[in-house]
């Protein structure tokens, strides 16, 4: 035994709240880990740290509960450095910086500061925590108008493997802020703290809300993917296709303009097809953000397997039916395919500047299969790998937060070409691998 004590609110196996701890949002990646570290502090990361190291016990970091496969922010018989109880943020109106612990969830911090008269990018779900979709990259309807959260990262405190806590910025440890600019989470520190730049909202802006009859999904998506990916860049949509058996075709977004100019660019999209709903409306900006991010449960009551992608061109009819088809087999209610429209203010960083490679794609697209009864599991993860697998050939590339176990070549697959560079990064400040999981940057030899 070591002479760390572990601080903080600490939860052990067999503890009082324990069983509250190992939820996560996706039950998929549920474990039982041996202690719970809810921090309040950095020192509280750095004890935990220093305590793991001293006991050989394996670290894992969650913030919001969302990861999307196993053993990425949870470990079994490990020690988790559980940041949600560290939720502050500090908003400087005047130089438009907001300080922000990594342990706050994403839709109340976005509708905080809209509220303040700010705008800062959020997801498609408001449970996501901040501290684990930044590191990744982290991208939603704002992106196209002022990039991805990480590209809006001014600096962060973390605590490397020894337990020291560091600042990284552009002018100290520069390599390790621009390694934590996309490179992942968990891998490089621990992050106790973020300063992000935020952006002055408008007074208003206008939402959409667009259903189809699910059979009408090659007819949306085509109109949808010629249209979307070369549209006026105040303009956010993503589109849902969700199974056969729930049967729903669903774009939703934001523009920051007017309700005229919007529905004439949506033109095309409106005419496809026979829409079943249609929603166009201006708001004041902190309404919108409401409209967008409704209140979600923190854990979902089914089992979620993602794969994800990037389209350079557009789909012809062999990936669409391959989309098609999986909606067809798969039988839960909340499988889908998922898309966002790409460029603007993201593609206009070089692939180099961070560690977020994918900056020219038209689109973005994840999938997954949901399922309940562990009967269900194996044909549900295959028929995942089987999409993506077939997809290869007309996409490229994965997204870190949508992490997916069945790629052997994820750093190909997540940093192209930024992966090497990553990997010294590592070797820098972790050369151990203290900090690792099964998709975690390896130190370079």
């Amino acid at each position: 035994m070591g002479s760390t004590q572990l601080t903080g609110r600490v939860i052990f196996k067999g503890d009082p709240g324990y069983n509250e701890a190992i939820k996560n949002w996706n039950p998929y990646v549920n474990t039982y880990p041996l202690v719970f570290v809810f921090a309040q502090n950095a020192c509280d990361v750095s004890n935990a740290i220093k305590w793991a190291r001293e006991n050989c016990v394996p670290l894992r970091v969650r913030s919001g509960r969302h990861a999307l496969d196993k053993n990425l922010s949870v470990v079994k018989g490990g020690l988790v450095i559980d940041t949600s109880d560290m939720k502050n943020v500090h908003l400087d109106r005047r130089k438009g910086i907001a300080t922000v612990q990594p342990g706050i969830r994403v839709g109340p911090l976005v509708k905080g500061l809209a509220r303040e008269g700010f705008m800062a990018v959020f997801g498609d779900s408001p449970t996501v925590g901040i501290g684990g979709i930044t590191t990744g990259g982290g991208f939603g309807v704002l992106s196209r108008s002022i990039g991805l959260i990480s590209d809006n990262l001014l600096g962060l405190e973390t605590v490397d493997a020894k337990g020291r806590i560091l600042k990284a910025n552009s002018s100290c440890n520069e390599d390790l802020f621009w390694a934590s600019r996309g490179g992942g989470g968990g891998t490089f520190g621990y992050n106790t703290e973020y300063t992000f730049k935020v952006h002055r909202a408008p007074q208003t802006a206008t939402v959409f809300d667009i259903v189809w009859p699910w059979e009408q999904l090659e007819t949306v998506f085509k109109a949808w993917q010629d249209l979307m990916p070369f549209v006026d860049e105040r303009l956010g949509c993503y589109l849902e296709i969700f199974s056969k058996v729930n049967g729903l075709c669903h774009a939703t977004g934001l523009f920051l303009g007017s309700k005229s100019e919007l529905t004439q660019i949506l033109e095309p999209l409106l005419s496809a097809g026979t829409p079943s709903k249609v929603v166009i409306e201006t708001m004041f900006y902190p309404d919108c953000i409401d409209f967008l991010d409704p209140p979600e449960p923190p854990f979902a009551d089914e089992n979620f397997k993602f794969s994800s992608s990037w389209a350079d061109h557009l789909w012809r009819e062999e990936p669409i039916a391959i989309m098609r088809q999986f909606l067809e087999e798969t039988t839960g209610t909340k499988s889908n395919f998922f898309f966002i429209n790409w460029g603007g203010a993201i593609s206009r960083v070089p692939k180099n500047k961070t560690a977020f490679y994918w900056r020219s794609p038209l689109f973005y697209t994840e999938w997954n299969a949901t399922w309940v009864n562990k009967s269900e599991e194996a044909s549900s993860l295959a028929s995942v790998e089987r999409v993506r697998q077939l997809l290869k050939p007309y996409t490229k590339g994965s997204y870190v937060n949508v992490p997916d176990e069945n790629i052997d070549n994820f750093g190909a697959a997540y940093w192209a070409t930024n992966f090497e560079r990553l990997r010294r990064v590592k070797a820098k400040y972790d050369p151990e691998n203290v900090f690792n999981h099964p998709q975690s940057v390896p130190p370079s030899c």
